[in-house]
């Protein structure tokens, strides 16, 4: 069976026949989870073990664990700091802020992988420059932070067994609207977008197995959403850039995607576009689109396989070292959580 390029919210903490029905579909390869789907860990674990179980190859399963604002699962896992955080330090002590930016790539990375989720959507490489979304979500209004604790972080998803994703190219950081309620509309240059926001993918790009695209349109290079946009994705990730990982796009059911059509309409724009993995993350809006696919979509089995997690900590290693409450692996929870005392700005 092949996996297709759509990945799935679901509504419950289990599968009932709805769901197991839609994730069945040849047009689907993955699923995103979201706090709406979680009970316990060990429920968790279940949830992922039996979606995993329904097809061969599995279905990808992934997660919004940034950390911050932004954490699905958080009782009985780590608190993790918003990566703003980990910006604030490295003003004050780089070398110290890069251990940090390792820690927390890593720990969060671990964790999601001892329930089995493949993926967690991180890091975010967008610059904080007034957002209203974004804010303490990005490691820093500057650069040579972004770029530096990026790299650090990246590392510590790889050495966890996770790949990676950075969000939201090419950047969402210096526009103020939010794109999951609001129009986006970028107004600079393409030379200003590329000396800053741009730039952050691009030196990290051979860490990032994944990019995740803005509902932003930039009108000096394309009137369409950066998602939608051939100019964006092939023109200039792949030519220019000579990117090679995988071009997801961001939630199709969010406003800034709205522009172009229904939901099948703007599921074939970002194909068409280039994205080989789709979100649709609200059930309704799987409801709606799955009933109206009438036509084959390509076969992303390949590229979801380059995104599987593999872990190198065993999770019973992981809630022995939790209940224990010694050893490093505590040591780096306990500091990481200790980050959240730490005043930041938004």
């Amino acid at each position: 069976m092949i996996l297709g390029p759509i990945m799935i919210g679901i509504p419950g903490t289990r599968l009932d026949e709805r769901s197991r029905q839609h994730l069945l579909h040849p047009a689907v390869g993955g699923v995103v989870l979201f706090t709406r789907n979680f009970i316990s860990a060990s429920q968790m674990q279940q949830l992922v073990a039996d979606i995993h179980a329904l097809r061969e190859p599995r279905l990808l399963v992934a997660i919004d664990q940034e950390g911050g604002r932004v954490q699905r699962l958080r009782e009985g896992f780590t608190a993790l700091p918003p990566l703003a955080t980990l910006g604030n330090l490295w003003e004050q002590d780089q070398s110290v802020a890069a251990d940090y930016a390792y820690r927390h790539g890593r720990v969060m990375a671990s964790e999601m992988l001892s329930l089995g989720i493949d993926l967690s959507f991180a890091p975010v490489l967008d610059l904080n420059r007034g957002s209203c979304v974004i804010g303490d979500r990005s490691f820093s209004a500057s650069l040579e932070a972004v770029s530096d604790l990026g790299s650090h972080y990246l590392a510590g998803m790889h050495d966890a067994g996770m790949k990676t994703t950075g969000k939201h190219f090419p950047g969402h950081g210096s526009v103020l609207a939010d794109s999951h309620v609001d129009d986006v509309v970028d107004g600079r240059e393409f030379e200003d977008i590329e000396s800053s926001d741009l730039q952050a993918f691009i030196q990290l790009q051979y860490g990032l197995d994944a990019l995740m695209i803005a509902h932003v349109v930039y009108p000096a290079v394309d009137e369409l959403p950066a998602g939608y946009s051939r100019i964006w994705l092939q023109d200039i990730l792949r030519e220019r850039m000579k990117y090679r990982g995988v071009i997801m796009s961001d939630d199709l059911g969010m406003h800034a995607a709205f522009s172009v059509g229904n939901l099948a309409q703007r599921l074939q724009r970002c194909l068409t576009a280039g994205c080989e993995l789709v979100l649709v993350c609200k059930p309704e809006d799987v409801e709606d689109l799955l009933p109206a696919l009438d036509q084959p979509l390509i076969d992303s089995s390949t590229r979801i396989a380059t995104l599987y997690g593999k872990a190198t900590v065993d999770s019973r290693e992981l809630s022995e070292a939790s209940a224990n409450g010694a050893g490093e692996w505590q040591q780096w929870r306990r500091s990481l959580e200790n980050l959240n005392n730490l005043s930041i700005g938004a």
